[in-house]
């Protein structure tokens, strides 16, 4: 799944083409959304929340995106071959004069007003990548912390309702790889930026959060949203990976062969890497 780089990079190639201009074609090809028309509306701007697209129109009026898996939204100039959005995977096209925005594969669509976007993401925790994440004064990582150590007392935040019905275990020590992307501490996470940042700091993924100090928690947060940013900056893709995807290949400061193993419950298991001898518990 496309972390909080990938569509932080996207919502600003949204933005630059779409913000400012009236939209000339908005097609929602989604059953709950098809009815909608937005044309003739002008975009305000298009900005990321964690995992999380949001596309503001000038009438109070949101389109709220998720790329799950698989999605990806590809920008073309309007009235080329690349912008005639004829495939079978497009779920949504937004178009003015110069640009098309083509969403293709998207996991989510929702289409609600400014104002209720809460009702959305209000169980989330602070975006990691939030220009005031370090700073906020009540928010960011200081209310990632608070969350994060709330849920630890209580063994991780309450559970999910799995397949079948069940529920993921009660209370039990909460390893910070889960916690990390669980999204409902921090947000923004998965799978790479949790084993990386979890790597550069030598911490084990299955650490209780508890066994971890506020000092070194947030030394984890601001590093790993360091590793996130310079990613945005430098481009997706070109950072370095220590260990992530590094199964059996030997470890960038050790040599020790990198492990892999799971974080999360069934169902929501996820593989996370990590070097056995600089992660040692």
């Amino acid at each position: 799944m496309p972390e909080g780089d990938v569509v932080r990079v996207t919502a600003q190639r949204l933005d630059a083409a779409l913000s400012g201009r009236v939209l000339e074609r908005a097609e929602l090809r989604w059953a709950e959304a098809g009815g909608t028309d937005l044309t003739g509306r002008t975009v305000t701007e298009v900005l990321a929340y964690a995992k999380h697209l949001l596309t503001r129109l000038d009438d109070g009026t949101t389109l709220h995106t998720h790329l799950r898996m698989e999605g990806q939204w590809r920008v073309a100039r309007t009235g080329s071959p690349a912008a005639s959005a004829r495939g079978s995977d497009v779920r949504a096209v937004l178009a003015n004069e110069i640009w098309t925005c083509v969403g293709e594969r998207l996991g989510m669509l929702d289409v609600l007003r400014t104002r209720d976007e809460h009702v959305l993401l209000g169980h989330l925790g602070p975006d990691i990548l939030a220009d005031d994440f370090l700073t906020h004064p009540e928010g960011g990582v200081r209310l990632a912390l608070c969350r994060l150590r709330a849920a630890a007392a209580e063994g991780g935040f309450p559970a999910q309702v799995t397949v079948g019905g069940g529920t993921s275990p009660g209370p039990r020590p909460w390893p910070l790889a889960d916690a990390l992307l669980d999204q409902r501490g921090v947000s923004g996470l998965g799978t790479i930026y949790t084993a990386e940042g979890l790597f550069a700091q030598g911490l084990w993924p299955w650490t209780p959060v508890d066994d971890v100090s506020d000092h070194d928690l947030e030394a984890l947060l601001r590093t790993t949203r360091g590793l996130m940013l310079r990613s945005v900056a430098e481009g997706v893709g070109t950072v370095r990976r220590h260990v992530h995807g590094r199964a059996r290949r030997a470890c960038h400061r050790c040599g020790t062969p990198v492990a892999v193993a799971r974080a999360n419950e069934a169902p929501f298991k996820r593989p996370i890497f990590w070097c056995p001898s600089c992660q040692k518990p």
